[in-house]
């Protein structure tokens, strides 16, 4: 059983510090926001952080209403922080492990490297919940942490990014593409691809569809 280290103050305030100098990241962030339509009413941010991602959608949709969803203590302070006086982001606390609560229906579901430390299985039902969420016409965008297909490419993107394979997060359980993308097919998600990747990080988008 992987060792889950998110809920130590250390670990999540660790990844804040490297968050912002993980090489192409902000490539992965460009095409997912250019593919998020402007006109979007509600959306919900899984594993949302200090909000990073929330708060790159929010600057061309300042009225978006939005629900942020973590269960580490360091992040729900940090993103309470970031939006303290904006009224239009509702955070809650919550573990991925865990079915999603009702919070109602959403144009936009995104997530930003957090979907890859659940088990496989839970994985694939919370790509289901996550589509049963959604709006007909709504768009899933998943910006993850995906496996390489050999130890060798792993060992590279550790470097890459700066980690040895000490400095590795126990709590990953990385899933190959192939297999994420499939699942959203099967699911019912429309127009399903990897819509940008470098090495093990990866975009994968996937629609509802409108009937």
């Amino acid at each position: 059983m992987p060792v889950n280290h998110w809920t130590a103050a250390s670990h999540a305030l660790d990844y804040l510090a490297r968050a912002d100098k993980i090489p192409h990241r902000t490539e992965g962030e460009t095409v997912l926001l250019n593919h998020v339509p402007s006109q979007i009413r509600r959306t919900l941010d899984l594993g949302t952080g200090d909000g990073r991602l929330l708060a790159l959608l929010k600057i061309d949709r300042p009225q978006l209403q939005s629900v942020a969803l973590d269960f580490s203590s360091t992040m729900l302070e940090a993103v309470q922080q970031r939006f303290a006086e904006d009224t239009t982001v509702q955070v809650l606390k919550h573990d991925l492990d865990d079915p999603l609560p009702e919070m109602g229906q959403f144009d936009a579901i995104v997530s930003s490297f957090a979907i890859h430390h659940l088990s496989h299985d839970r994985k694939r039902s919370l790509y289901s919940e996550i589509f049963a969420l959604l709006e007909p016409g709504g768009i899933f965008c998943n910006l993850e942490h995906v496996a390489s297909p050999s130890q060798r490419l792993h060992e590279q993107f550790l470097t890459a990014i700066g980690y040895t394979l000490a400095e590795e997060d126990p709590s990953n359980q990385l899933l190959d593409l192939e297999t994420q993308l499939q699942w959203l097919q099967e699911i019912g998600f429309a127009d399903v691809d990897c819509y940008w990747k470098w090495l093990e990080l990866a975009l994968l988008i996937g629609l509802k569809p409108e009937t």
